[in-house]
């Protein structure tokens, strides 16, 4: 899970996998008037068929969830809690007809806890 840049989800619940390509992160601002940060990522399912995906984290959510947790805010860290919500977003099928998906800040807060839980795991002291 620690690779954001390319990775599979699923299965979905028509039992598909794909396989997800990180495309791009940037603020939103600058694309849509929105103030967010923006994740794009491209998925490919087994038959070669490709959509893409946008998860938007709302940066007024961030900057409060950077604080609450000391954790700085940097583009591995938004990647990462975007590639958690799109392997949920798989493998439930909720929102998968949507091109552009904005977190809640309930949804970053749990994402954010996990991707600590995966780092606390992972650190060498453990």
């Amino acid at each position: 899970m620690l690779n954001f840049r390319q990775f599979e989800a699923g299965p979905d619940p028509f039992g598909r996998k794909f396989q997800v390509m990180f495309k791009w992160l940037q603020t939103a601002i600058s694309i849509r008037h929105a103030d967010t940060v923006d994740v794009k990522f491209i998925l490919q399912d087994e038959s070669g068929a490709r959509t893409e995906k946008t998860m938007a984290l709302p940066h007024a959510f961030l900057v409060d969830l950077s604080r609450a947790t000391g954790r700085k805010m940097d583009d591995a860290w938004c990647a990462r809690i975007a590639e958690l919500h799109l392997l949920r977003q798989v493998e439930t099928g909720e929102d998968m007809e949507k091109d552009l998906v904005t977190l809640s800040a309930a949804e970053l807060q749990e994402h954010a806890a996990e991707i600590a839980r995966l780092e606390q795991a992972k650190s060498p002291a453990n």
